[in-house]
């Protein structure tokens, strides 16, 4: 089981790179309340379409608790990673490619090497959301090895019944011909306006606009095209490990039918699904973030099973 540190522990943050294809490189970050040789897992976040992975997974905004999952998850003795896919944040983003998903479970399989390489060669508990859910998952089928605990949140599968989706195919030409879309704070903040209105407070939204904005002006396309017009990209029966399929109660990406049907395809029987309540689809920026931590925590934190032939 996870074992809480303190509340007050001091959590230690280290900066990483690492480096694929003959010299991209890709940006890592790392936090730790004790040491890393002896946390009770290694967690990495994969980030989704629009924003880099620290405003995502380690956003810091004054008076609300826990703010960052990596802190919140370091205190209860685990070793938090999350990198820059290539195009986003601090990685490599003068190269000429829209950064698909499936450069991203390369990345990620590049993080992984060179995370395993420096703490040790134990597989990953891995958390996704959105694209970076389907980042995740097909890092988890072409490297099942690696994965421990698999971890899919705001995903979609073939995007049948996608409202989201629905809308953003409208501009798919446009996303084809370009390597690199826009973003601001305004949409930034539209992300959270979409689905459900107030499923999170509007001072973390601007702390969170504030953050996105400041590592990028433009994201890669390549996520929103494969979404808009090439799923499904992944195959559930080829994913071996324990998985969770998260999904918020509003979240417009994918359809409660869409994933059901991956679920029940899965065929590992660990696996959970489980419908967070007064989510949209930032999670860990919700009102309701501290469900989605005790949600994710415990899937972590489960014993393995015992198998009784």
């Amino acid at each position: 089981m996870n074992e809480m540190i303190s509340p007050a522990a001091a959590v230690k943050s280290e900066e990483h790179w690492t480096t694929k294809d003959g010299g991209v490189k890709l940006f890592l970050y790392e936090k730790y309340a004790r040491d890393p040789a002896k946390t009770v897992g290694t967690i990495l976040f994969v980030h989704g379409s629009s924003m880099a992975s620290q405003p995502t997974f380690d956003l810091q905004v004054p008076g609300r608790a826990d703010s960052s999952a990596m802190d919140h998850f370091a205190r209860r003795g685990y070793d938090c990673w999350c990198v820059d896919m290539e195009g986003y944040g601090r990685s490599t983003k003068d190269r000429d490619n829209n950064a698909p998903i499936s450069q991203g479970a390369d990345d990620c399989y590049a993080a992984a090497l060179y995370i395993q390489k420096l703490r040790g060669k134990r597989p990953f508990l891995v958390y996704g959301i959105s694209s970076g859910a389907l980042r995740a998952a097909m890092f988890a089928e072409r490297h099942p090895e690696m994965v421990a605990r698999l971890a899919l949140d705001a995903m979609v599968w073939t995007g049948e019944g996608s409202p989201t989706l629905e809308q953003r195919r409208k501009k798919l030409a446009e996303f084809k011909a370009t390597n690199r879309r826009p973003i601001d704070k305004a949409f930034i903040r539209s992300v959270f306006d979409r689905d459900h209105p107030d499923t999170a407070e509007r001072h973390v939204i601007d702390a969170f606009a504030d953050a996105v904005t400041a590592l990028d002006n433009s994201v890669p396309t390549g996520t929103y095209v494969d979404m808009c017009s090439r799923l499904p990209v992944v195959d559930p029966e080829k994913i071996k490990v324990p998985t969770l399929i998260m999904r918020g109660q509003h979240d417009g990406i994918a359809s409660l039918e869409d994933l059901m049907k991956f679920y029940a395809k899965l065929p590992n029987p660990d696996k959970q699904f489980t419908v967070m309540p007064g989510i949209s689809h930032a999670s860990f920026q919700q009102k309701n973030y501290m469900l989605v931590y005790h949600i994710l925590s415990s899937f972590f934190a489960q014993p393995a099973p015992v198998y009784v032939g």
